[in-house]
């Protein structure tokens, strides 16, 4: 017998993203432009910090809470696009807004290769920084979203049981998920080809894709 998983206790609990206050931080070895910044972001609302190293910008993000950094590139001790490479590794990585008052065309396109979500040089247009900050909060926050929903729907979508049958087509969805073969599921109504078809999706190579339903009959004629 098959049945759907109850959702997962993450999933009930989830607050809505969008009720949180944005944490920003701001990473420059320029107390000027660190007081300008944070100053500004506060007005709209943000709650800010504000590091002078790369180093003390990691220590920080490392919590999780910072969703957007607007990060210099030319630090002391570690610049900023290797802590960029370093903050794209996290599990939840924030939103980088990368900052340079030489910067190149050489430095804009690495930055960006590296994942960083926009490069701006000095000196700062604010009401550009306001803009940039806000959309790379809708989308990290986007990105979330889409992450937990897909998170809920692999919870409440798995094949179930103990008997021999369901251990061995668990073992199969394993296995077969992880190819580019076509799968064909067969069987009755009502005994979970669409729940089984939603565990393969969920365990393939294309989880980050679109699952598309489509209705078909099979009319055989003697």
């Amino acid at each position: 017998m098959l049945n759907l998983h109850p959702l997962h206790p993450s999933a009930q609990e989830w607050k809505p993203l969008h009720d949180r206050r944005p944490h920003l931080l701001v990473v420059d070895d320029e107390p000027g432009i660190r007081e300008s910044l944070s100053s500004i972001l506060q007005d709209e609302g943000y709650h800010v910090e504000s590091v002078a190293s790369a180093e003390e910008a990691l220590e920080r993000a490392s919590t999780g809470e910072v969703e957007v950094i607007l990060l210099d590139v030319w630090l002391p001790g570690m610049d900023g696009l290797e802590a960029l490479s370093r903050l794209q590794a996290a599990q939840r990585p924030p939103a980088v807004i990368m900052i340079s008052g030489h910067g190149t065309i050489e430095t804009a396109v690495r930055a960006t290769k590296l994942g960083a979500f926009d490069f701006i040089e000095k000196p700062l247009s604010l009401e550009k920084i306001i803009v940039l900050v806000r959309n790379a909060i809708q989308q990290r926050r986007l990105q979330e979203e889409n992450q937990l929903l897909r998170s809920e729907l692999g919870h409440r979508y798995q094949v179930i049981g103990e008997s021999v049958p369901m251990k061995a087509l668990r073992q199969q969805i394993a296995v077969t998920a992880p190819t580019n073969g076509r799968v064909l599921i067969y069987g009755e109504s009502g005994t979970g080809k669409e729940l089984v078809a939603r565990t393969l999706h969920a365990a393939s190579l294309r989880s980050k894709g679109l699952f598309v339903e489509s209705t078909a009959r099979l009319s055989l004629r003697s």
